[in-house]
């Protein structure tokens, strides 16, 4: 099959790898009909995931159908329409026991296109399916659908959810990417008074509006810190959700959030912060981190089958599959295409050859 594989910092090439197959009784195999490119792999394209070795299949989030399945797999069957979790969860450890997926010590959290191959690719092998694949209504698209298998479960859980958002409150938005607009998006689950998105791209800001967030300013100088004063009569915002993952957009919500507030990280930070402890320590302040476990996917999924997320106006590009490295061209240079997210649809291809194992008979 063909597959993007990462080769070093800076180095991935869609070339031919082989067929994945069923290495445990648990898994599953899909072929890949959607898929999309996440700020994440360009980190790992940066070098700032160096667990991430040469050779991995890039990619975590996918819509497909399940081609073969493990004996021990029973939520899923060939033939069936499914989202691709980007975690992966065994179901019996301590911390899937407590729904805290991304954290899971039994083989799974956030493994493909991490620590295994992951779903750029004709086909991707799922470890433990039951809980990593979710079957798909039959009328919901699969380029909208791709986006709960990360984007949208993370900026609610990491970002909303982490960050306490409430009834009233005002809600500052730092990076208006894919993941900041779901985050904005989501924020009105809650209907705070107010939203703020913090970008300095004007294509996102102006879909920062769209989406739902009151007021918007850019990310330079002192611009977003004096309209939160303003707003807020100088005591500051309630929740500031930090999606950008560098070091100013970090330092800048911890000065923006009010005293009792927080401080919502979601970026993925690829070089060390400076936690001003000096101004924060008497502030009564909670700053939260975290990886998504996925758990809130089932429930997006019902939402967005009742047309209560707005998918579709964040996907700004369409590809076929094997333009995969035009597409990553394009989202790596959004604030010149204006990409907001990038989808992937996969031609019809033929079926995988299976390699079954003693477990998987």
């Amino acid at each position: 099959m063909k597959a993007l594989v990462f080769r070093g910092p800076g180095q991935s090439v869609w070339e031919d790898v082989p067929d994945p197959g069923i290495e445990e009784a648990t898994d599953a195999i899909i072929r890949v009909d959607a898929v999309t490119i996440c700020g994440t792999d360009l980190h790992i394209l940066k070098g700032d995931v160096p667990e991430v070795r040469p050779g991995t299949v890039l990619g975590h989030e996918a819509v497909g159908e399940v081609v073969e399945a493990g004996g021990d797999v029973r939520t899923v069957r060939p033939g069936d329409r499914v989202l691709v979790s980007c975690i992966t969860a065994c179901g019996r450890c301590r911390f899937c026991k407590e729904s805290a997926y991304g954290q899971c010590r039994g083989g799974g959290g956030w493994i493909l296109g991490h620590l295994i191959n992951g779903t750029q690719a004709e086909y991707v092998r799922v470890p433990h399916a039951d809980l990593s694949v979710h079957p798909l209504p039959g009328a919901l698209d699969g380029k909208d659908a791709v986006l709960l298998a990360d984007i949208f479960p993370t900026a609610y859980e990491v970002g909303v959810l982490n960050g306490g958002v409430r009834p009233g409150d005002t809600v500052v938005v730092v990076g208006a990417g894919p993941v900041g607009l779901a985050a904005i998006a989501t924020a009105q689950l809650y209907t705070p008074q107010r939203i703020v998105a913090v970008d300095p791209a004007p294509a996102r800001l102006e879909a920062a509006k769209q989406l739902g967030a009151d007021a918007v300013a850019a990310a330079a100088g002192e611009e977003a810190e004096e309209l939160v004063a303003d707003l807020t009569e100088g005591l500051g915002a309630d929740v500031v959700i930090e999606a950008v993952g560098v070091p100013e957009s970090f330092e800048m919500c911890t000065r923006m959030v009010r005293p009792g507030g927080h401080v919502a990280n979601v970026g993925v930070h690829g070089k060390p912060a400076t936690l001003h402890l000096e101004n924060l320590w008497i502030k009564n302040v909670t700053i939260t981190t975290g990886l998504v476990d996925t758990s809130s996917t089932p429930t997006l999924l019902r939402m967005m089958a009742a047309g209560r997320l707005p998918a579709s106006s964040l996907v700004t590009h369409t590809f076929p599959l094997n333009q995969m490295e035009e597409a990553y061209d394009v989202f790596a240079r959004a604030t010149v295409t204006g990409a907001l997210k990038v989808v992937l649809g996969g031609q019809p291809h033929d079926t995988v050859a299976v390699k079954a194992t003693s477990q998987g008979k």
